[in-house]
C-alpha cells in the first residue's frame, strides 16, 4: 500500500493556535528531517495571505529552502488562485486546495462560503491545468467532496477535523462518499480529539482506503474547533501498520527522532503515545 501522508503543515497550524512566530529555520529543518524517514509526501507550507496568518509568511523561504529529495512530493496548501501563483512561483509541484460541508467552519477558516470556495476553486483548478499541476482536495464531504473531484482533484482527503467520528460513523461517511467517489481517490484526515483516530483509520483501511494524513508527534489543532486536538500522529500510525504487516518504508526510530526535534523546539509534549511508551522504556 501507500506511505502515510506527513502533514506538517499540520504542524503549521499548531503554530497557530499557539500565536506564535516559529524560525523559518527550525521548519526547514523539520521537513528535511522528515524527508529522510521514508515518508513519500510531506505536505510543506500554506500559501496563505501573510496579513491574516503571519505566522506562515515565510511560505516562499520555507519552500526554496528545504532539501527537496527525488521521489519525494512536496505539496503545499493554496486557499485561491493568488496563493496558487504565488506556490508554484516559489517552486511548488503540486498543491492542496481545502473546504469543508459547513458554512460557518468555511467561513471562519477561508472566509467565505462554500459556494465561493468552490468558485475560488474553480479559477485553481484552471490554473493547475494549464500548468500540469496536480491539485487535492482537502476536508471535504458529501457534494462537496464529488464537486471537488468532478472538478479535476486527484484525491480527495475526507477530514475529521474537530475529531468527533467513530468507527460506525466513518463506515457510514465512506459508503456514502464511496458512491460518489472511486475509493482508490480517497485519504482520510483524523483527528485525535476523541481518541478515535486509529480505529477510523482501521475502518477506512478496511473499506479499502490507502492513504491517511497524519502529523509528526500528533501536534496540530483547528484555531475554530476549541479543544480540538491534532491530526493522528505519524508515529502512532506507522506502528499501527506494522503491526498490520503493512509496508510503508518508514523508518520508525526517525520518524521519532523528528518529533522530539520539532517538540523540543516548541517546548511542547509530545502527542504521540508510540513515543511516549518509547520514552518511558
Amino acid at each position: 500500500g501507500k506511505a502515510p501522508r506527513a502533514t506538517a503543515a499540520e504542524v503549521w497550524g499548531f503554530f497557530l493556535l499557539l500565536q506564535a512566530v516559529v524560525p523559518t529555520a527550525v521548519k526547514i529543518g523539520l521537513i528535511n528531517m522528515l524527508s529522510e524517514t521514508g515518508l513519500r509526501v510531506i505536505e510543506a507550507t500554506s500559501f496563505v495571505s501573510p496579513r491574516w496568518v503571519p505566522q506562515m509568511a515565510d511560505h516562499t523561504e520555507v519552500m526554496q529552502g528545504i532539501n527537496k529529495l527525488p521521489g519525494i512530493s512536496y505539496p503545499v496548501l493554496t486557499p485561491n488562485l493568488k496563493g496558487f501563483q504565488a506556490a508554484v512561483a516559489a517552486g511548488a509541484k503540486e498543491v492542496s486546495i481545502f473546504g469543508a460541508a459547513s458554512e460557518l467552519f468555511t467561513k471562519k477558516n477561508i472566509n467565505c462560503s462554500i459556494e465561493e470556495s468552490l468558485e475560488r476553486f474553480e479559477e485553481v483548478m484552471a490554473a493547475a491545468r494549464a500548468a500540469s499541476i496536480p491539485v487535492r482536495g482537502i476536508l471535504a464531504f458529501g457534494q462537496v467532496s464529488k464537486k471537488m473531484y468532478s472538478m479535476g482533484c486527484y484525491e480527495i482527503s475526507l477530514g475529521d477535523t474537530i475529531g468527533i467520528g467513530t468507527p460506525g460513523s466513518m463506515k457510514e461517511m465512506l459508503t456514502a462518499v464511496m458512491k460518489e467517489v472511486p475509493v482508490g481517490a480517497l485519504a482520510v484526515h483524523c483527528h485525535d480529539t476523541y481518541g478515535q483516530a486509529l480505529a477510523n483509520i482501521l475502518v477506512a483501511l478496511q473499506m479499502g482506503v490507502s492513504v491517511v494524513d497524519a502529523s509528526v508527534a500528533g501536534l496540530g489543532g483547528c484555531p475554530y474547533a476549541q479543544g480540538a486536538s491534532g491530526n493522528v500522529a505519524t508515529e502512532d500510525l506507522v506502528y499501527m501498520l506494522n503491526g498490520l504487516g503493512i509496508h510503508t518504508g518508514v523508518d520508525l526510530q526517525k520518524l521519532m527522532d523528528t518529533g522530539t526535534f520539532i517538540c523540543n523546539a516548541l517546548n511542547r509534549r509530545t502527542n504521540s503515545k508510540v513515543s511516549q511508551a518509547t520514552c518511558r522504556l
